[in-house]
């Protein structure tokens, strides 16, 4: 309920504030686990990722931010969970791969920080979702956060980890992270579903 009410809520604000558009919402499965993997360029991008998504998106956020009176009990309640300062831990990763075997949604940002532009992706999306068996949709935040300029949000058609789950090294997790991070990059210059 807190969920839905605040995304109905987002959805209004950056539509106005932004001219916020979704363009390939269909490529995002209705059930099963999903990892949603985007660029990220602002602290904005959770909820601009998330706010047309019509299953609940769940998010690794700084255990900091838990320890915040309303800020930390509101962001538990819209589906975060901790993670600790100075790289994901093993039990956010354990958080995270058992939301996705219970069937349910992750937004992760697989290069680790903010950028401007789309640089290496870790491999962590890709190791969550070869042992979760999720899929992989990549997604493209398009425009800068100022009021009243367009910005969109782009959600590509999903990738089957299955063949380099099969493979099962190394090299195979880095091309599937590769492939998704040129994904990205190609519906950041088409605007389009890639």
């Amino acid at each position: 309920m807190l969920y839905r009410f605040c995304r109905t809520l987002a959805r209004i604000i950056f539509y106005l504030l932004y001219r916020l558009e979704a363009r390939g919402i269909e490529n995002i499965p209705r059930d099963g686990a999903v990892i949603l993997c985007s660029n990220h360029k602002s602290l904005q991008d959770p909820i601009t990722l998330g706010v047309w998504v019509p299953r609940m998106v769940h998010y690794m956020a700084k255990a900091e931010l838990f320890k915040i009176p309303l800020l930390g009990p509101l962001i538990k309640g819209v589906g975060a969970f901790p993670v600790k300062r100075g790289g994901v831990s093993k039990e956010a990763i354990r958080t995270a791969i058992h939301l996705l075997e219970e069937g349910k949604v992750m937004g992760i940002f697989p290069e680790g920080t903010r950028n401007e532009t789309v640089g290496m992706g870790k491999r962590g999306a890709v190791t969550m979702g070869i042992r979760a068996k999720a899929t992989v949709v990549p997604v493209s935040i398009i425009g800068e956060y100022r009021i009243f300029r367009k910005m969109v949000v782009v959600y590509g058609k999903p990738i089957d980890l299955k063949p380099y789950a099969e493979i099962g090294t190394a090299e195979s997790t880095e091309e599937a992270t590769e492939l998704i991070m040129s994904k990205i990059r190609v519906m950041l210059e088409t605007r389009q579903p890639a």
